[in-house]
C-alpha cells in the first residue's frame, strides 16, 4: 500500500511514563491532539520513536486485550486510537506509535478493486488481521477497520519495543536498540514473526494460538 492518512508520535518523553496515563482515555486525549495538528499527510521526515525508558516496568498481568468493538469504526478514527496500544506475541511487546488508515475510495487501498484471494481478509469484521507481502520480501501488519465487507483498514508502521528485546533484535537481525530496529512496517512483521498466514486471525483475541499477535491496553 501507498501512504495515505499518517499518524504518528513524534515526540519522545522526557520523563517515566506512569501506567495511569497509557489507558485508553490518555491515548483518546493525545489521539484528538494529533488530529487537530495534522493535515492530509504529515511531512515523512523519519519518525521519532516514542519509547520508554529502560527502567520502566510494564505489569501485563494488568492489562487488556482490546474488544472487537474498539475496532469497528471508520479507519481514520481508528487510526489514532491505535496510537499507544500494545501489540504482544509470545514474548515480544510492542507500543504502537506509528499507523496509516486506508478507507475503500483511497487509490492505495486494497480493497478498492473487490473482493480477490489476497484481499478477502480486508473485508472480514473490524479487528482482525490483514497481512500482505510487499515486494515479495516485507510482511505488513494492518488492522481491519469498520464493519464487515467494508474493506478498511489501518497499517502498522513504527512501534517501539518495550520486552523481548533479545527476540525482536534475532527476528530482524539486528543487535541494536537504536530506533530504526522498528521505524517501518516490514520491520514490525519482522519483530513479530508474522506470515500471511494469519491474515483474518483475531487481532481481540489470541484464542487456540496463543503464539499469535494480539492488541492490548493498560487495564
Amino acid at each position: 500500500m501507498k501512504r495515505t492518512q499518517r499518524f504518528k508520535r513524534v515526540s519522545k518523553p522526557k520523563k517515566r511514563i506512569p501506567d495511569s496515563e497509557l489507558d485508553e482515555d490518555s491515548a483518546a486525549n493525545l489521539s484528538t491532539q494529533l488530529l487537530k495538528s495534522k493535515s492530509t499527510r504529515i511531512n515523512p521526515k523519519r519518525p521519532k520513536i516514542l519509547s520508554l525508558p529502560a527502567s520502566t516496568s510494564l505489569t501485563f498481568d494488568h492489562m487488556t486485550i482490546l474488544p472487537r468493538e474498539f475496532f469497528q469504526i471508520d479507519a481514520l478514527d481508528l487510526a489514532p486510537r491505535l496510537l499507544g496500544k500494545f501489540l504482544k506475541r509470545d514474548n515480544v511487546v510492542l507500543q504502537i506509535t506509528e499507523v496509516e488508515a486506508y478507507r475503500p475510495n483511497d487509490s492505495a487501498c486494497h480493497g478498492r478493486f473487490g473482493i480477490t484471494a489476497r484481499t478477502a481478509p480486508v473485508f472480514g469484521p473490524g479487528g482482525h488481521a490483514y497481512v500482505y507481502l510487499c515486494y515479495g520480501l516485507h510482511t505488513l501488519l494492518n488492522v481491519v477497520a469498520d464493519k464487515e465487507g467494508n474493506g478498511a483498514a489501518v497499517l502498522i508502521r513504527s512501534c517501539a519495543p518495550i520486552s523481548g528485546m533479545d527476540t525482536i533484535q534475532e527476528r530482524r537481525g539486528k543487535k541494536t536498540e537504536k530506533p530504526d530496529l522498528l521505524n517501518g512496517p516490514g520491520k514490525i512483521g519482522q519483530a513479530l514473526g508474522i506470515s500471511t498466514e494469519w491474515s483474518n486471525h483475531p487481532l481481540h483475541s489470541p484464542g487456540k494460538f496463543s503464539s499469535r499477535p494480539y492488541l492490548i491496553r493498560l487495564s
